[in-house]
């Protein structure tokens, strides 16, 4: 049943119509609706419902050619211009490792699809959007003049459901991930047992801890707190020094990864962008509440991340060195972290 207390689907499409330069997550917000919602109440004029199933949608992929992959969550976006290449479907989770689309995919929370186009001028904008069962967006893929689109048709003719209402119902899950009072000395000895950076977020269901209180607890030689504004200093310091680095940003249904340099930084307002040839990023700074130099043992020595997280606690965004299985990491990478201002030291 619909939610009468939310804007119909007319009412959506007229205040869409009366504010065309706002972004769509801000339009969802305004109206306190998902913005599943929003592309709903297009379906029939711009949008088509499809087919939610990421794994589905993975084996399809590759025959799209190049695309825009977007991942985001509230604080930042990550686009990543590619193929998808080398993918291999899980029940659980799903990995592409193409040479510029890398994604780590959780099945489990993709729900709902739509293949939307619009039309600007002369321009002709294809996208395919996934969200979960709440309407949150988990992924989306916008063609590109290179893209195929007569396999972007056949994906739609053969996706779409039978299903074309323009009503969305979120289901909003109201699980919680346990947690306790952090039990520092199993902490310490479970960290440093580590032999691979995966095995991190089994030791934090073992111990029922969440992540930020794990690195704030778990002492000075595997996590120290720097600045809040490290992620622009360390995004400036490697531009500068030419230091590949690697960039992990996502949500609950999709992480994607940046490996490579970053070079054309440009901040506006709050925002921090990245506009490089097949990488944007786009960076809320004003939502960084704590960040955090991470030291995690792996068989082949510590790998350090810089972790950035927002006034709830949820991890934002995450870089690395860039780096291969079976190397050490790179010195390049662990100078350009020693060089970031502790929270003491006096601001630029």
């Amino acid at each position: 049943m619909t939610d009468t207390t939310h804007p119909t689907p007319a009412e959506i499409r007229a205040f869409r119509a009366e504010n065309p330069k706002m972004r769509e997550r801000d339009i969802a917000a305004r109206l306190g609706i998902s913005e599943a919602a929003l592309v709903a109440a297009e379906v029939g004029l711009t949008a088509v419902r499809i087919d939610g199933s990421a794994n589905r949608f993975l084996e399809r992929a590759e025959a799209l050619g190049e695309i825009m992959a977007l991942t985001r969550n509230e604080s930042v976006v990550h686009e990543k211009i590619g193929v998808f290449e080398k993918v291999t479907t899980g029940k659980h989770a799903s990995i592409v490792l193409g040479e510029n689309i890398d994604l780590r995919i959780f099945p489990g929370t993709w729900a709902h699809g739509f293949a939307v186009t619009k039309t600007d001028g002369e321009q002709v904008r294809r996208s395919l959007q996934f969200f979960d069962k709440a309407g949150t967006a988990v992924h989306k893929v916008h063609l590109r003049p290179a893209s195929n689109l007569e396999a972007y048709e056949a994906i739609v003719a053969d996706f779409r459901l039978e299903d074309q209402s323009q009503d969305f119902v979120a289901v909003v899950s109201e699980k919680t991930v346990e947690t306790g009072p952090v039990d520092v000395a199993a902490l310490r000895e479970s960290w440093s047992a580590m032999t691979d950076t995966h095995q991190f977020f089994g030791m934090l269901r073992k111990l029922k801890i969440a992540r930020q209180d794990a690195v704030r607890s778990v002492g000075e030689d595997f996590a120290h707190e720097v600045r809040a504004d490290a992620v622009g200093e360390l995004l400036r310091l490697a531009a500068e020094r030419g230091t590949d680095i690697m960039c992990f940003a996502g949500n609950h249904g999709a992480i994607q990864i940046h490996t490579g340099p970053v070079v054309n930084l440009q901040p506006m307002g709050p925002w921090l962008n990245v506009l490089d040839p097949t990488f944007h990023m786009h960076l809320r700074t004003d939502h960084i509440a704590e960040c955090w130099v991470v030291r995690k043992p792996t068989s082949d020595g510590h790998v350090t991340s810089l972790e950035a997280y927002d006034a709830s606690g949820e991890m934002i965004v995450q870089f690395f060195g860039k780096r291969k299985e079976g190397m050490g990491e790179r010195e390049d990478w662990r100078g350009l972290l020693a060089d970031l201002p502790r929270p003491d030291s006096a601001a630029a």
